[in-house]
């Protein structure tokens, strides 16, 4: 056959990713003109890479969405021209592939008798999920249609895109266009087929919904919306995106790489995390056996060691990574630096022991790490480290504290298999920058509300470093306790600006809102400006644990609503969140949700505010305790229903 394309484009910064030019280099093999058509200006680079894998490039207004960039299009080539083409893709850049080459599919379909066909289709809904009524009728998804030349050169194919009304956002594109298109032609007696048959799937969207199964059945697409999706929209419908990407490696030859690379600019890190599970529980026995080790570069640990009792420990876990390694140390006293110098002596693996006195210990850990090393991190000279200090957590009871210890330490380094595997992961997949033990969250009160106080300084100190990525709602990807693997070059930018040790906390003023505990929570988002992911790790005693206890809580939390489907849960908490927590009618007086929502939000505030410097500050909490027993009476729910 003879094909055309046109292939719309939309990046709001005009960069257009190399999943776009290798999906355009498998497609031209099969067609013979290629019209780039773009809503929006590309960026030089992006203009001077795409001229060379297309035969046109169209700029227009971002304007009628990917609607009136095909109507353009079919204008550029012009109607009385169409004829020349025994087929005209209309495609776009919503979707990742060819999965599998597109031989498969375009001979499959060139067998086909019909006028128009799709990648994809999507079943009738009752009712019309966008306007609550009616139906939205089965059609083909507009992300990929081909047309042949018999609707090509009908009237009814240009009467169409004439008379298009302006689509002015995505509702206008699904009702007006997209779920129009199908019905609308065939209508007209023309015969529409599918290459990824809806009717093999119960679902009303397979190659969304069951992902999964279509890559199994060797669909060529995958949808970049899967990875930032809503994660209870996945929840809710069962989407298995973690299983697609397995059976993509197991079955396919793309580049994950492709997918990683884009899909990082426009992510929430958490909801990208969820929905691909960027989690990995490794075993203690290393998966590649009694084998060679691949070779994994220059290996580093960066310790901060200000408790020196805890020095053996560490270095007893540090053994645990297979390969020499430099241990470069960070302390506070002369006295320290000698008394580390002598351990190190003494500690097998070590291949050059580096050991420097901190100016000032203002910063704690993040300030000797970005402030004392940049000189050994900004350049390439190592390619992994292993980030540690000594922490004890005086301010909490000693369980909680050793809890917490331990989540980082034996999730980082918990046997010599386990960092072995921890490294062949590093090293199978250069698209890792970062990784780091989940939030933990047993005996803290970190789930939902681990920014605290401090987001404004983590989002000055982003716009600081040029730092571009969307930041989570309530709970950042972050590694919490500042223990983590990583890529140096994957925090390029916190090491490339100059800190100065004023910037942070005065001892012992080590607070939340601070650089330190701001720089803690920015670290996986400059990862990801960098364009590399953040992969959750964890032994397996820890996973149970951390897991059995997660469970709990959250079964715990649903018992206590009035519906076991979580959707409905988040909306209806959702909605008494955004009315300000008011009260049930029908609540008894002595039921703290019965009085007034601003007293009862106060005396939340006055409780968070209490627990957070119990926590934190626990000296400075008990100075303020007759304050907060005041305030605590001041707040005391009324004895008169609240009827407002």
């Amino acid at each position: 056959m003879r094909r055309g394309a046109i292939f719309f484009f939309y990046n709001e910064t005009g960069l257009v990713d190399e999943y776009i030019l290798f999906l355009l280099g498998k497609l031209r093999p099969f067609v013979e003109t290629i019209i780039f058509i773009s809503n929006g200006d590309l960026s030089r680079s992006s203009e001077i890479a795409v001229r060379s894998a297309v035969d046109e490039i169209v700029i227009r207004e971002n304007t009628g969405l990917d609607v009136g960039a095909y109507s353009d299009g079919l204008k550029f080539i012009g109607y009385d021209k169409l004829g020349d083409y025994d087929e005209i893709l209309l495609l776009n850049h919503t979707f990742y592939g060819p999965l599998f080459p597109f031989s498969e599919m375009f001979s499959e379909m060139e067998l086909r008798d019909c006028d128009f066909w799709g990648i994809s289709g999507h079943k009738e809904m009752v009712p019309n999920p966008f306007t609550g009524q009616g139906s939205l009728v089965s059609h083909l998804n507009s992300h990929f249609i081909a047309v042949r030349r018999t609707m090509l050169t009908s009237l009814a194919f240009r009467n169409y895109w004439e008379s298009m009304p302006i689509i002015e956002d995505y509702t206008d594109s699904v009702l007006i266009h997209e779920s129009r298109f199908t019905k609308f032609f065939e209508d007209f007696g023309y015969g529409s087929d599918v290459y990824v048959s809806s009717e093999r799937y119960t679902s009303k969207y397979p190659v969304f919904i069951e992902v999964d199964e279509t890559i199994s059945d060797r669909n060529p697409i995958l949808k970049r919306r899967l990875f930032f999706n809503d994660p209870i929209f996945l929840e809710q419908n069962g989407i298995d995106l973690p299983r697609a990407l397995r059976v993509l490696k197991e079955t396919s030859d793309y580049d994950p790489n492709l997918i990683w690379r884009n899909v990082l600019r426009s992510s929430e890190l958490r909801n990208l995390n969820t929905n691909a599970a960027l989690m990995s529980v490794l075993p203690d026995e290393w998966t590649k056996g009694d084998g060679a080790a691949a070779d994994y570069g220059k290996v580093a640990v960066c310790a901060h060691i200000y408790y020196t009792d805890m020095l053996d420990e560490i270095l007893a876990l540090t053994e645990n990574i297979p390969v020499a390694y430099d241990f470069i140390a960070t302390t506070d006293t002369a006295e320290k630096k000698a008394e580390i110098e002598a351990a190190l002596a003494k500690r097998p693996g070590v291949k050059n022991a580096i050991v420097r006195v901190i100016e000032k210990n203002r910063g704690r850990d993040m300030s000797s790490l970005f402030i004392s090393l940049r000189d050994l991190l900004i350049d390439d000279r190592y390619d992994l480290v292993c980030r540690l200090h000594t922490k004890k957590s005086p301010q909490v009871q000693s369980s909680r504290g050793n809890l917490f210890k331990r989540h980082m330490l034996d999730n980082l380094l918990n046997s010599r298999g386990y960092v072995h595997n921890v490294l062949d992961m590093f090293h199978g997949n250069p698209s890792i920058g970062l990784a780091i033990p989940p939030i933990f969250h047993i005996s803290y009160p970190t789930m939902g509300h681990s920014w605290f106080a401090n987001r404004p300084k983590v989002e000055e100190t982003a716009r600081l470093l040029k730092i571009n990525v969307k930041f989570d709602e309530s709970t950042p990807v972050a590694a919490y306790g500042t223990m983590f693997w990583f890529r140096p070059r994957a925090l390029r930018k916190l090491f490339e600006h100059k800190w100065k040790w004023e910037e942070f906390n005065a001892e012992p003023d080590h607070l939340d809102g601070g650089l330190a505990h701001a720089l803690e929570r920015l670290i996986a988002y400059a990862a990801q400006d960098a364009g590399y992911t953040t992969q959750h790790i964890m032994c397996a005693h820890q996973a149970a644990h951390n897991y059995t206890m997660l469970e709990f809580k959250l079964q715990k939390l649903a018992s206590l609503m009035p519906s076991g489907d979580f959707q409905w849960q988040c909306h209806m908490l959702s909605e008494w969140k955004k009315a300000g927590y008011p009260s049930a009618n029908h609540l008894p007086a002595s039921v703290p949700w019965a009085q007034t929502s601003v007293r009862h939000s106060l005396a939340g505030l006055n409780f968070a505010v209490k627990s957070s410097l119990k926590f934190r500050a626990p000296v400075l909490f008990k100075i303020l305790r007759p304050i907060y027993r005041g305030m605590a009476s001041v707040f005391k729910p009324s004895s008169r229903r609240n009827y407002g």
